[in-house]
C-alpha cells in the first residue's frame, strides 16, 4: 500500500487530459486505457499517420521515491531494447514506435492493437475449446521466447495482457518494463502486476527469472480452458491451498494440457520447465515416427513376394468395371453364315413359321426321319447356330452373362436369316 504521505501526491497528480498535445502536436491524447500504481496507459492520435497508439508513462508522483532515477533509468533502457525488436517485427509482439520525453516525463509508444483482450473473450464466451486456445498461446510463448533471448522478462504474462483479434492472432501488450524496481513507497505485492496469474516468488522478491513468465503463461491458460481462475499462488504457499486440475473441472481436456498447465505453474520454480521452448514443447502434438531409410543397395529388392499360384490367389477388384468388348468381326461372319443359310431355306420354299419351328426342334425332327427339306433345313440350322455359339459365343462371355449372350448371337443369327430370306425375294422377284 502507500505510506500515508504518499496519498495527497497520488490527489494532486493529473494525468494528461483528452486532448493534451504531446511532441509539438505529433500526438494528441483521446484518453486513458489504464491506471496503475507504476504507470500510466493513454490512447492517442499519431496526427501525421491518423492512427492510434499507445503511450505508456511512468507514474509522475513517484518522483520523490529515492529508486526513482534508476527506475525512470530501467524504464529507458527496455524501451530502447524494445525498440530494437521492433525493427524486425514479431507478429506477436506489440510494436514499439517512439521513445521520448515531454517536459519531465517519459514515453513509450506502441502500436494500438484492436481487439479484446483475453478476460473479456472468457467473460463473454466461457470456457474457450482446447484446440483454439492452445493456438493463441502458443504464439504468446513464441513471442515470450524473443523477449527472453533479448535479456527482457515481460512479468505480466496475463489474460489482460494478450490479445485476440478476429484473425486469429494473438498479440502481447503492456509489457511490464516498468515493475523492474519496487518504489520504497509500495509495498512488495504492488510488484506483481495481476496477483492470481503471477508466481509466489515474483510478489515477494520481485524475481525477474524467465521461470516468471512459463508460470505466468501457464496460468493463463488454466483461466482460458477452464473459465476460473487459478488458486493464488501465494495462498498456495502460506496456506496450502490447492490447485485444482485443469482435468478436474472440465474432464475433456486432454491428459497432454492438463499435464503441461500444471508443470508450467509448479509451486516452486524449479520444478518447471526452465525454458519457454522447453515449456511449449509440452503444448506439441507427438509427430509420427518417419520410417527407417533404405539402404540404395535393397531399395531393389521386391518387397511383396511373388505369389506361387496365380490362379489360386484372389484378384483383386479392379477400381473401374472394364470395358465390355464385342467381337464384331466373329459377329459379321455369323451374319452372313446367317444370311447364305436364310438364303438356302427360302430357295427351298419352307414356310416362315417352319424356321421357327424347326429351330426349336431340329435335333427332334432329324431323329424322328421327317421329311428331307424339314431334316435338312434343321440340320443346317442346327450346325449353323452351333458354329456362330462356338465362333462369337466364347468372346462375348468375356463380357457378358450367358443370358445376354444368347440375345445377341441369336438376334444376329435372326438378322441373318431374315436378309438371306429377303434377299431370295429380291432376286425371284426381278424381272
Amino acid at each position: 500500500m502507500l505510506a500515508e504521505s504518499n496519498f495527497s501526491d497520488l490527489e494532486v497528480f493529473m494525468p494528461w487530459a483528452t486532448g493534451q498535445q504531446l511532441q509539438n502536436g505529433k500526438y494528441v491524447i483521446e484518453q486513458i486505457l489504464g491506471h496503475g500504481g507504476f504507470g500510466i496507459t493513454y490512447k492517442a492520435l499519431q496526427v501525421e499517420l491518423n492512427r492510434h497508439v499507445v503511450i505508456k508513462t511512468p507514474n509522475e508522483y513517484l518522483n520523490r521515491d529515492p529508486e526513482y532515477d534508476k527506475y525512470v533509468e530501467r524504464f529507458i533502457r527496455e524501451g530502447q531494447i524494445l525498440a530494437r525488436l521492433s525493427q524486425d517485427p514479431h507478429p506477436h509482439i506489440v510494436g514499439v514506435i517512439d521513445l521520448f520525453q515531454e517536459v519531465n516525463t517519459y514515453c513509450l509508444v506502441m502500436n494500438f492493437v484492436p481487439g479484446e483482450n483475453l478476460f473479456e473473450v472468457v467473460r463473454r464466451r466461457g470456457a474457450l475449446p482446447e484446440a483454439e486456445i492452445v493456438t493463441c498461446i502458443r504464439q504468446i510463448g513464441e513471442a515470450l521466447c524473443v523477449v527472453h533471448q533479448a535479456g527482457l522478462v515481460h512479468r505480466d504474462a496475463h489474460p489482460g495482457n494478450i490479445m485476440l483479434q478476429t484473425n486469429g492472432k494473438a498479440v502481447l501488450i503492456d509489457f511490464g518494463i516498468v515493475k523492474e524496481l519496487v518504489p520504497k513507497t509500495l509495498s512488495s505485492t504492488g510488484n506483481v502486476g495481476n496477483k492470481g496469474f503471477a508466481p509466489y516468488e515474483q510478489m515477494t522478491r520481485g524475481s525477474r527469472e524467465p521461470t516468471v513468465d512459463i508460470y505466468c503463461l501457464a496460468a493463463t491458460l488454466y483461466y482460458a480452458v477452464t473459465g476460473q481462475s487459478p488458486t493464488n499462488s501465494l495462498a498456495r504457499k502460506l496456506n496450502d491451498d490447492p490447485l485444482a486440475p485443469p482435468k478436474q473441472i472440465i474432464p475433456g481436456i486432454s491428459k497432454q494440457l492438463n499435464r503441461a498447465i500444471l508443470e508450467g505453474m509448479a509451486l516452486e520454480a524449479k520444478d518447471r520447465p526452465q525454458s519457454m521452448q522447453a515449456s511449449l514443447a509440452m503444448l506439441e502434438v507427438p509427430k509420427p515416427t518417419p520410417p527407417p531409410t533404405v539402404k540404395p543397395v535393397h531399395r531393389r529388392e521386391v518387397v511383396r513376394p511373388k505369389v506361387k499360384s496365380e490362379s489360386k490367389a484372389t484378384p483383386k477388384k479392379p477400381a473401374t468395371k472394364p470395358p465390355r468388348i464385342i467381337p464384331w468381326g466373329w459377329l459379321v461372319v455369323v451374319l452372313f453364315s446367317y444370311l447364305f443359310v436364310g438364303y438356302i431355306f427360302a430357295a427351298s420354299n419352307a414356310p416362315f413359321w417352319a424356321w421357327a419351328v424347326a429351330w426349336a426342334v431340329a435335333w427332334a425332327v432329324a431323329w424322328a426321319g421327317a421329311g428331307a427339306w424339314a431334316v435338312a433345313w434343321a440340320v443346317a440350322w442346327a450346325v449353323a447356330w452351333a458354329v456362330a455359339w462356338a465362333v462369337a459365343g466364347d468372346k462375348l462371355l468375356e463380357s457378358f452373362n450367358k443370358f445376354h449372350t444368347f440375345l445377341i448371337v441369336a438376334g444376329v443369327s435372326g438378322l441373318g436369316s431374315v436378309l438371306g430370306w429377303l434377299g431370295h425375294l429380291v432376286f425371284t422377284t426381278r424381272p
